[in-house]
């Protein structure tokens, strides 16, 4: 079974996820997007995959100078803007067997994810997500 995520090591929300995956007994495939950013093709099979506009996948935050919520931005110039500059991808997408989703908050990979929780798993700021049985608390 493959599930890949992409992922931003520096950012606590991919990490948690991360962790949830493994704790499901999976090791995903790591894409660190930053560091090897996908192309115009792969970024529109992601958006088909999850669903999402360019406009949900954009992290507007990490380049508040362009304006990106503003309207005159096209869908493929959002595109573009993302594969030009990868920081401004939402994260952290994972795709499995079961479908593909933006894991903002970090307990929506559970949805996708084919195994169950193997134990307990906190966030890493103390949020208890999974008991120790594996059942999802939130």
């Amino acid at each position: 079974m493959t599930i890949t995520i992409y992922h931003n090591l520096s950012c606590g929300t991919s990490r948690n996820v991360l962790g949830l995956i493994r704790n499901s007994g999976e090791e995903p495939q790591i894409i660190e997007y930053l560091k090897t950013p996908p192309n115009r093709e792969e970024l529109v099979r992601l958006l088909q995959l999850t669903g999402l506009s360019p406009r949900q996948l954009v992290r507007e935050k990490n380049a508040p100078e362009l304006n990106l919520g503003n309207p005159e931005w096209t869908d493929d110039r959002l595109i573009d803007l993302m594969v030009e500059r990868p920081v401004l991808i939402n994260r952290p997408i994972v795709v499995t067997p079961l479908g593909a989703r933006l894991c903002r908050p970090s307990e929506l990979v559970l949805d996708i994810l084919p195994g169950r929780q193997r134990g307990a798993f906190a966030k890493e700021d103390g949020e208890k997500v999974v008991d120790g049985n594996g059942n999802r608390l939130v």
